[in-house]
């Protein structure tokens, strides 16, 4: 890769950082978006809706997209520029899940009356999507999963629950993995539709996390009735539709670089008083922080080897399983080094003038070891890398 940035390159990022400082309200900004990717309250779902509104009127929204669904066709590096400008003033995550996976999941494999119907209100906000795939007996093992779609001639009628579904609290559609052919091998009998969470028989109940928060829900389908034009893709393939989703949510997941956490940690032990003097002072400290960074800088250089293939025109490589894994386990040592830093700093979640972001870390400290299942375990990435790289025989 040419780590050198061409001139058309840099103006994009001061086009974008300039509008995001002249645009975006101060009081919408987070400490951490993993940590508050979805609104803790209606009112502030409405909010981020309108930002992206805002976002999307000025052209910065999708902007990965193909032009004739709305994107600007952006290229690799504009939306890596894109990525860490964004990050860089804490704007919070925009919601649901349609720009980052259902929408280009539709444009891959969608009819051209789902993406009429569909890409123009995920672009805009009017349309928020939730990712139905777990189930409580099928997470790393999805292709166990057992809703079943049932075909009634001119629709199909939907019986069973999902878990773990981010943000269906505030979802008006749900992509929704089920089993259409209870008798063929698991991969094969499995499709993938389009549901509206409005239909009767969907009922949504929420699982609140350790931290307070209401990310995560269990959505019921009780006999509910989908018409059979939201079928995406082929009946029965809904594992390679699921494919293409898992590959930008893995992507998406792979991609946060977590320096800031990191600088953001060690300007804490620069203050924090530690047997009179700061927790800086301490050789040990400093260098379990300082191998932080290095490891944040290891894993933004795999991601360069990720972007590099792309550019090159290569099918995707090991980089993506890499990325999820680093990046996952790599937020758990950033927590529990914030955690041995801080003591009742890290778990009284409430601030204080020495501490004034203590929340932040409490919620670190007690949510960072979700990312290690979500997206794909850990135990799941080491054994595509084992398989796929190594060559290790299948356990």
């Amino acid at each position: 890769m040419d780590f050198e940035y061409t001139p058309e390159q840099d103006a994009f990022r001061k086009e974008l950082r300039g509008w995001l400082a002249a645009n975006l309200p101060r009081d919408l900004c987070v400490d951490d978006p993993a940590d508050d990717r979805v609104a803790p309250d209606r009112a502030t779902f409405e909010r981020r809706c309108a930002w992206q509104k805002t976002m999307h009127k000025a052209g910065w929204v999708g902007i990965a997209w193909p032009k004739e669904y709305g994107g600007r066709g952006a290229s690799i590096i504009e939306r890596v520029i894109w990525d860490e400008e964004y990050s860089a003033s804490r704007a919070p995550v925009l919601p649901g899940m349609g720009l980052n996976l259902v929408g280009p999941t539709i444009i891959h494999w969608g009819t051209d009356a789902q993406k009429l119907q569909y890409l123009p209100r995920i672009l805009n906000a009017d349309e928020i999507w939730a990712q139905g795939f777990s189930e409580p007996g099928a997470g790393s093992d999805l292709a166990s999963l057992s809703t079943r779609a049932e075909d009634k001639g001119d629709h199909y009628l939907v019986n069973g629950q999902k878990v773990w579904t981010s943000g269906a609290q505030y979802a008006d559609s749900i992509i929704l993995l089920v089993r259409t052919d209870p008798s063929a091998p698991k991969h094969n009998g499995i499709s993938c539709l389009l549901v509206d969470m409005k239909s009767p028989g969907v009922v949504v109940r929420p699982l609140v996390l350790a931290t307070g928060h209401h990310h995560f829900n269990e959505v019921f389908f009780t006999d509910v009735l989908v018409p059979k034009t939201q079928l995406l893709g082929p009946i029965n393939q809904g594992w390679k539709v699921s494919t293409t989703t898992l590959m930008y949510e893995r992507h998406s997941s792979g991609a946060r670089n977590p320096i800031g956490q990191v600088r953001d940690l060690i300007a804490v032990a620069r203050r924090l008083p530690v047997d009179g003097g700061t927790a800086w002072d301490d050789p040990k400290i400093r260098q379990r922080l300082s191998q932080l960074l290095i490891d944040c800088e290891a894993m933004k250089y795999t991601r360069y080897r990720a972007l590099t293939r792309q550019i090159r025109g290569e099918p995707p490589g090991p980089e993506g399983s890499i990325l999820k894994l680093s990046g996952s386990e790599l937020g758990v040592r950033i927590a529990d080094a914030a955690g041995e830093l801080l003591g009742m700093h890290a778990i009284i979640n409430v601030s204080t003038e020495l501490v004034p972001d203590a929340p932040r870390w409490f919620n670190r400290l007690v949510a960072a070891r979700q990312y290690t299942i979500s997206a794909g375990t850990s135990e799941i990435q080491r054994n595509i890398l084992g398989e796929r790289v190594l060559g290790l025989p299948k356990g």
